[in-house]
């Protein structure tokens, strides 16, 4: 690692009502991939919108490059080179790639746009970066693991010299993560510093060379990653102890009734003649990798989308689910693995979301009937332990965590007996991660029956008591939690494309 080219010094910020940045202190070197880690809601993002010039900080000072600096938005931070690539794309689908790199920034001929030129210069970016990607083509018709790559190449283009990541990994596949590994090394090479912000605790070991911690707003360290485990970062993360033990068995009695019986669903190439059976007061893993269909058998059984064929039963009844409100009806709710898109409406409050899916319980005429639906959101706070203000706080004050809180709270309003919680803990720190866990948990134990759909290997083993693995829409194998193993799973993932 070289010199410094980044320190954050007694770094504070508040908000309304929250301390979000307490004194907090950040340093990063020429040629460091540095993460940055805390539970949801730590600060970490506040940090970097601080860097960046989207918050002004109350008191602190930030060097850069030896002098002290104060951008005031994120064009003056790029124009000084450094560049945020998030983990929500900022692409627009129907421009090419080129056009997306050199958005705003066009280079022209006369009073035409240069097209030939942008197409150049992105090909000059993506063989430096050794990605092989036609500048020509449309955004919308690459993968995500490919707009991300296309984002990297945006950040390199501004003459970046720090290049902040915020959970690049989250939506790329195993493929598309060493490939984005190898274009990090490759820019630690050239000298970039680089803030690595992840709470996959597995990535951080391999990618990163030092690691600071926050929580609840303040510094709590920086370790040296080679010289560190896991448990040493999750403890300075949560402050206690985390345990992730795989399940060494199934929590369902034998006899515990079919609550849900799917039998030869078919919808399009990701969804073909899947069955399965779900019992009361179980959680039925959902494993494979990316692209195996689980989340579009998940979207088929709820009316999300339309299937071609298939038979679903409830209580040994044979039903019909051609919508979303069919599956509420007959007691099937879905929490998205996009909970911001499909989980909640992120500028209403705790209140609002609590009761989307029962609001006619809540009309009194053409009113709806504020102090009773106060009152049910606020049980559900205490119940889940959501972490707010109270019930009228707007949901995209709330972490990852305590959103993902707010959608189960809203189809337990419901009463569903059947939950399908698809990526459960994605995004979401190793704390908030064990209190999702517990709570499904719960769940089951009080006979909720649970269908999870995890790209987590550990997830699975440590959730699940039973074992479905799909492979390019199929179903290629069940498993017993006492007989589940990594390998074992992978195996039959694999089984139609080895």
């Amino acid at each position: 690692m070289g010199e410094i080219i980044l320190t954050m010094k007694d770094i504070d910020k508040s908000f309304p009502g929250v301390h979000a940045l307490d004194h907090v202190d950040f340093e990063l070197r020429r040629g460091e991939v540095h993460a940055l880690m805390g539970e949801n809601g730590a600060g970490k993002s506040t940090l970097m919108k601080v860097l960046t010039g989207i918050y002004t900080k109350d008191s602190g000072t930030i060097t850069y490059e030896g002098e002290t600096v104060e951008f005031h938005n994120t064009h003056d931070a790029q124009a000084a080179g450094i560049v945020i690539v998030h983990q929500e794309l900022n692409m627009i689908g129907d421009l090419t790639v080129a056009q997306n790199i050199f958005i705003g920034r066009e280079f022209k001929k006369g009073l035409m746009i240069d097209d030939r030129k942008m197409i150049r210069e992105s090909k000059k970016l993506f063989d430096e970066l050794h990605i092989d990607i036609d500048p020509r083509a449309k955004m919308s018709d690459l993968t995500v693991g490919k707009q991300q790559m296309c984002e990297i190449a945006k950040a390199i283009s501004h003459q970046a010299k720090i290049i902040i990541f915020d959970e690049p990994s989250a939506a790329l596949t195993e493929k598309e993560i060493e490939d984005l590994f190898a274009i990090i090394r490759d820019l630690r090479k050239q000298n970039l510093g680089i803030i690595y912000i992840s709470h996959r605790m597995d990535e951080i070991k391999v990618i990163t060379d030092r690691v600071t911690v926050m929580r609840d707003g303040a510094y709590i360290g920086t370790l040296i990653t080679s010289e560190c485990t896991k448990e040493d970062i999750i403890n300075m993360m949560v402050g206690r102890v985390i345990y992730e033990n795989p399940k060494t068995h199934s929590m369902v009695p034998e006899d515990a009734p079919v609550v849900l019986k799917v039998e030869h669903l078919n919808a399009g190439k990701s969804v073909q003649d899947v069955s399965f059976e779900l019992r009361k007061g179980e959680i039925l893993g959902f494993s494979g990798l990316m692209g195996a269909g689980r989340t579009e058998t998940a979207r088929a059984l709820f009316g999300a989308d339309p299937k071609q064929s298939g038979d679903i039963y409830v209580n040994g009844e044979k039903v019909t689910i051609n919508s979303p409100e069919d599956a509420v009806r007959h007691g099937i709710g879905y929490l998205s693995e996009d909970r911001k898109r499909f989980g909640v409406v992120v500028q209403k409050t705790i209140t609002e979301n609590s009761t989307l899916a029962t609001l006619e319980k809540y009309m009194a005429g053409m009113f709806i009937n504020k102090a009773a639906e106060k009152a049910v959101a606020e049980k559900y706070i205490a119940e889940l332990d959501t972490k707010t203000p109270g019930a009228d706080q707007l949901v995209v004050n709330l972490s990852g965590g305590n959103q993902q809180k707010i959608v189960i709270a809203k189809w337990l309003v419901r009463n569903c007996d059947i939950l399908i919680f698809d990526e459960p803990t994605r995004g979401i720190d190793v704390g908030a991660k064990n209190e999702i866990y517990k709570l499904m948990n719960l769940l089951a134990s009080e006979g909720k029956s649970i269908i999870m759909i995890s790209s987590e290997m550990t997830e699975i083993l440590r959730m699940s008591d039973r074992i479905v693995v799909m492979c390019e829409g199929k179903k290629t194998g069940e498993i017993p939690i006492e007989e589940a193993t990594q390998e074992a799973i992978m195996d039959k993932a694999t089984r139609d494309i080895k």
